[in-house]
């Protein structure tokens, strides 16, 4: 009996862990996909403090007063993540997302539209952003006859995210941001809701050995985001040389009202949470050159997490069983390099500007072994970035069709088409699993490598 209700209790726990875990990305950092723009994706993400595109509403609201008009971009994600495990008897299985990548694959859409256009007093310092994202669409799977299989088969987490933004230009050097990050589940992507796949060890009442459990979720929730862009010196044109910038982002509690199933068969209504902790980031841009004809951006930026403040994911059965699942996870913190080179003035290409973009980051697991799970196994990393970028105006052509500038005065006529391209490749360190609950088949070798390709277009009005 003792052995029944622990196994359960593990079974739920590691069940509930995946749902969150499938949430976190590369850089460890709470609920978020980290490469909503290929701009950012290329430098590593080292964009908090540059921030000047439209995604600027989701790494640094404060940045949108440095976009003038109406701006929005378009981007789309295609990530393979690979992993390979081994137990210690030496059987080896992989993951499997149905293909090269994950499908459906993230994507996002940000706007922008700055007010300093219009002569309404101190409003015409503001601007309002709105974002849309979706994080993890697709699914991991792994062999339902694999080591593990009681622990896990398949897991996704659809999360969208919505974010209305607005900042303010208090003065040259110093601009304010808020927003709310508004997270739920839409019908139109993946299964529309958390979902995690064992097969049955028979521990559960209501189940019988080699089932296909599932145990899903949905529900929504609300953060908040504070941001800063602090300016101190500019050029003579008005361009920043040296940018400061951070962001905050609150906790969030996404509660998860679902079902567990036993080969689609109903055997519990389920309550559960995620919690996703606070993140403080920080950014320093500084351009060693910007002038008329050149740009040279290098940044630096810090981002720490608190974790270690949130102590568990309990599950709450219809029968009003709580199982309790703590956590012992820790702080997290990534420290990102990033630069961005570009040439303002091409002489083949007289209505075209060419940018090239390189980035590091080093990122710290929050997961100790106990909180394990291999639906997102978790190490410590090196993500590496490259990638270019294409901003058209005037006469020039995009993809040799549409012409990028249009003639005229009006808030909605086109002045510039950008298309920005990024490569990353997240470099896992292998992890040896030794301390997970038993007798889930955990315990182990990782080796993980992940790639991201993304491709992003921003319309400039």
């Amino acid at each position: 009996m003792l052995f029944q209700r622990t196994t359960q209790r593990m079974f739920l726990t590691l069940m509930c862990l995946t749902m969150t875990l499938i949430a976190s990305a590369a850089y460890a950092d709470g609920f978020r996909a980290p490469f909503q723009d290929a701009n950012a994706a290329a430098q590593s993400l080292a964009f908090t403090a540059q921030a000047d595109n439209p995604s600027a509403v989701h790494y640094n609201p404060a940045g949108m007063t440095q976009l003038p008009g109406f701006q929005h971009s378009v981007g789309i994600q295609f990530v393979s993540p690979n992993t390979t495990f081994t137990s210690p008897t030496g059987v080896t299985v992989e993951n499997d997302v149905g293909g090269p990548v994950g499908l459906p694959p993230p994507g996002q859409v940000f706007f922008t539209f700055n007010l300093n256009q219009f002569d309404i007093g101190f409003l015409r310092n503001l601007a309002i952003g709105l974002g849309l994202e979706s994080l993890f669409g697709f699914a991991n799977e792994y062999p339902a006859n694999g080591p593990f299989s009681g622990a896990l088969v398949r897991a996704q987490l659809p999360v969208i995210a919505i974010k209305p933004t607005f900042a303010y230009k208090v003065d040259d050097y110093l601009s304010l941001g808020l927003g709310a990050d508004i997270y739920t589940f839409a019908s139109f992507l993946g299964e529309g809701q958390s979902e995690t796949q064992s097969i049955a060890l028979g521990n559960i009442p209501g189940t019988m050995p080699g089932q296909r459990l599932e145990l899903n979720g949905k529900g929504t929730t609300a953060g908040l985001n504070v941001s800063v862009l602090l300016t101190p010196l500019r050029n003579s044109g008005g361009k920043p040389l040296v940018n400061l910038g951070f962001i905050w982002r609150s906790q969030v509690v996404l509660p998860l009202d679902g079902e567990l199933r036993a080969d689609g068969a109903l055997v519990a209504t389920t309550n559960s949470s995620i919690k996703f902790p606070e993140t403080f980031e920080w950014g320093l841009a500084w351009w060693p050159i910007r002038n008329s004809e050149r740009e040279w951006k290098v940044e630096s930026d810090l981002h720490w997490v608190r974790w270690q403040t949130i102590r568990n994911f309990d599950v709450t059965l219809s029968n009003g069983v709580i199982i309790p699942n703590p956590q012992s996870w820790h702080n997290a913190l990534t420290v990102a390099f990033g630069t961005e080179y570009r040439w303002l003035t091409v002489t083949r290409l007289p209505d075209w500007e060419v940018s090239a973009r390189a980035g590091y980051a080093r990122s710290h697991t929050p997961v100790p072994d106990a909180n394990f799970n291999p639906a997102f196994p978790d190490s410590n990393n090196h993500t590496l970035g490259i990638g270019v970028g294409f901003l058209c105006t005037g006469q020039g052509l995009f993809l040799g069709l549409i012409q990028c500038g249009q003639n005229g005065a009006g808030m909605l006529i086109r002045k510039a088409i950008e298309l920005d391209l990024s490569f990353n490749a997240i470099l896992w360190d292998n992890r040896t699993v030794t301390n997970a609950p038993a007798p889930l088949g955990i315990n182990g070798t990782y080796k993980t490598r992940t790639y991201a390709g993304t491709f992003t277009v921003v319309v400039k009005f």
